[in-house]
């Protein structure tokens, strides 16, 4: 049987499972319309981001472990989530992602999770490749992710739903021995 119990950290923060009360916390940056504002979903309802939560912790019993949803601690606060899937077990594939609060942005907080996930990815969970996507029009996100070391390998058309239409995604990844070296 899998550890359900993960978390990684720095100097800075902390990322670790969620718990049922950890709700309140995403509440404060899901229901915020300038942080779902590149996303499917939200803003949230109180309802929204408990069923997040749940989720998230039904998710942690799964096993095989294929999606592995951090809380993001930084000050002892919970301020955003961080995320790990694996897509595919046989080629070795994950993908990150993360939403961080927004009185929390510019302290480098972002580059720090996706750091500590890709080291995840590679270390724990031995994957191969990691990728991850952004909106065109998320220059905060796209700058992470160049930040932390990955390739922009292009554009994917129309490939979200969002409330107001389709959007593009932009594609990167990193590979094992690019991040090793």
């Amino acid at each position: 049987m899998e550890n359900r119990n993960s978390s990684l950290s720095n100097e800075k923060l902390w990322l670790r499972d969620f718990t049922m009360s950890d709700w309140i916390g995403v509440h404060q940056y899901a229901s915020q319309e300038i942080v779902c504002q590149y996303q499917p979903w939200g803003p949230n309802t109180e309802k929204d981001s408990q069923d997040f939560v749940n989720q998230a912790i039904k998710d942690s019993t799964q096993n095989p472990r294929t999606r592995f949803v951090f809380a993001i601690i930084y000050d002892e606060m919970l301020i955003g989530a961080g995320e790990l899937n694996i897509r595919s077990f046989t080629n070795k594939v994950g993908e990150i992602g993360y939403i961080v609060n927004p009185d929390y942005w510019g302290k480098g907080i972002a580059t720090d999770v996706a750091t500590l996930l890709i080291d995840f990815g590679f270390g724990e969970r031995k994957l191969h490749r990691i990728f991850a996507t952004c909106d065109p029009r998320n220059i905060g996100s796209s700058k992470v992710l160049e930040k932390v070391g990955m390739t922009k390998e292009g554009r994917m058309r129309e490939d979200l739903l969002l409330k107001d239409g389709r959007r593009d995604s932009l594609l990167y990844s990193v590979l094992e021995h690019e991040w090793k070296s």
